[in-house]
């Protein structure tokens, strides 16, 4: 059974009296432990498409299976239940808590889970020694550098153990020596098993995965199978910037 089922996928918004098709349709299945990458010129539908793979919105029409389980048309309390449970989510802007060490950032979702004090640290120190970060529990975001944020907002979206990570522009803040970098820690944890779906316009950073589904116009135009890219050797030694 794929990880995601989504069969005719689409969403219209009402803009005044004129109806907007995003999505268009969209049928398509992501397997376990795969790293897809989604591409498309702006207005093709990809942020649309990641908005309901990640359960921050409810399709028109269509059906979308999440680990088997049909959450097309399910109430929001019970969405934001899903994406607790299920999914991690990484930003382009990071999105850290300003004034809150590494270590707190990175156990907030677990509080919110109603996980006990210890067991939050231990799961938060954990995914910071994945990244990297282990000397960097306890700075800030202000004492950070973007590469360092990103993992920190990486080792937050897998601290609750999710089926699915989403980045959205992962790299888009970056320079290009540390989006390279991100992308190999975000390429070794797919090869740990990590189902990962990242939106990226940067051809470079497609290549990091092992399959490109394209969008234009709200509709899948393009679906490659390929061979990831391996940059772990080029980054190897590199510094955060």
């Amino acid at each position: 059974m794929a990880l995601i089922e989504v069969e005719d996928l689409s969403k219209v918004y009402r803009v005044g009296d004129v109806d907007v098709t995003a999505l268009a349709g969209v049928s398509l299945a992501i397997e376990r432990g795969d790293c897809v990458a989604i591409m498309g010129p702006s207005g093709s539908g990809k942020s649309t498409f990641m908005n309901l793979i990640g359960c921050l919105d409810t399709p028109t029409r269509g059906r979308y299976r999440l680990d088997g389980r049909d959450v097309a048309m399910q109430s929001g309390d019970r969405l934001a239940a899903i994406r607790n449970r299920y999914i991690g989510f990484v930003f382009q802007q990071f999105n850290l808590l300003a004034r809150t060490s590494a270590l707190e950032n990175v156990m907030l979702p677990l509080l919110y889970a109603g996980v006990s004090r210890a067991e939050r640290e231990r799961r938060a120190h954990q995914r910071l020694a994945q990244v990297g970060l282990s000397d960097r529990l306890h700075h800030t975001p202000a004492q950070l550098s973007g590469g360092q944020q990103q993992r920190v907002a990486i080792a937050r979206a897998l601290v609750n153990d999710p089926a699915l990570l989403l980045a959205d522009e992962p790299t888009g803040a970056l320079d290009s020596r540390t989006s390279l970098e991100v992308m190999a820690l975000l390429q070794a944890l797919n090869r740990d098993g990590q189902t990962i779906v990242f939106v990226t316009h940067e051809a470079e950073v497609a290549r990091f995965a092992r399959r490109i589904v394209t969008f234009r116009d709200g509709r899948v135009i393009r679906d490659e199978l390929r061979q990831a890219d391996d940059a772990t050797a080029q980054s190897a030694g590199a510094g955060d910037r």
